[in-house]
């Protein structure tokens, strides 16, 4: 096997012959889609049998595919943004990230750019020299984002999250006259999406008629899901700019939406995990904020 190789996976027997691009998808945790295939392929960071791979490499069934560091990616910018930890070990760490900067993407100032300079290193041998965030958080989105440190854990709580074993518990301000609680089930982007509910407090407000604090947590992680599903019911959250009700968009405090916890099984010591993130100060001002749990 080809050394620094961060993730190797053994090919079953197949039936047919198939194009190892298409095989492959899917099946790595640190280039889980087609576009991160391709690029990996074009990079030579893949090989089958120690022989390096292109897009017209056909498997059989048996081989051994090797995927190999990347060393261009380890080249980062850092950006000097200094992020609360929640929680951190030798595999995996939490941390709150701010409103109002992306996850991840082509800029400079990204939240994935400030990890390396405020977690520590893993001692571990696959350990990743910029560590990767697991999940999204839209760019307006505060809360707890979930971090690999190693090529392990990047797969292990990827798998997770496909297995829904991550529970996620969100807080929003919702605007209008709202049942006390529910689930909230359609399609977004064309694939199922449930999302339950809870009204925690209301407010009486003179320009939104209502203000309510809920919990939201959703059975499934489609982009912009409870932004959707509360707009769908009516409820918009308040700030959002994009989903909001014409005449009732709050500007210039924000989305009023928080990813509060995040709770699962720590996939190398199998004990639980339970963080939280504070909630915002400008939740405060409206409501009187008591212990979710």
């Amino acid at each position: 096997m080809p050394q620094n190789s961060i993730e190797i996976l053994q090919i079953p027997k197949l039936q047919t012959r198939e194009r190892l691009l298409e095989w492959v998808i899917g099946k790595l945790g640190t280039v889980s889609t087609r576009n991160g295939v391709k690029k990996a392929i074009k990079k030579g960071l893949l090989f089958v049998n120690e022989e390096q791979a292109n897009s017209a490499t056909f498997i059989y069934g048996g081989e051994t595919v090797s995927l190999l560091s990347d060393k261009s990616a380890q080249s980062k910018p850092e950006i000097d943004l200094k992020l609360e930890v929640l929680y951190e070990d030798d595999e995996l760490a939490i941390v709150s990230k701010p409103a109002g900067i992306l996850v991840s993407g082509n800029k400079k100032w990204t939240l994935e750019n400030a990890l390396s300079s405020n977690l520590k290193q893993s001692t571990q041998a696959d350990f990743l020299p910029n560590p990767e965030p697991i999940h999204r958080l839209d760019y307006p989105t505060s809360g707890a984002l979930l971090i690999g440190k190693t090529a392990k854990s990047v797969i292990q709580l990827n798998q997770l999250f496909e297995q829904r074993k991550i529970q996620k518990t969100y807080f929003a301000v919702a605007i209008g006259e709202m049942p006390n609680s529910g689930m909230i089930e359609s399609r977004v982007w064309e694939k199922e999406a449930k999302t339950h509910f809870q009204l925690m407090n209301s407010v009486v407000s003179e320009r939104f008629t209502k203000l309510n604090l809920i919990k939201l947590q959703p059975e499934t992680g489609r982009k912009h899901q409870l932004r959707i599903h509360l707009s769908e019911m009516g409820n918009p959250i308040l700030g959002d700019l994009k989903y909001g009700t014409e005449g009732l968009v709050l500007k210039g405090k924000g989305l009023y939406l928080h990813a509060y916890s995040l709770e699962f099984a720590s996939p190398t010591t199998g004990k639980m995990v339970f963080v939280e993130a504070s909630l915002p100060k400008k939740f405060g001002k409206l409501f009187e904020i008591k212990s979710s749990k």
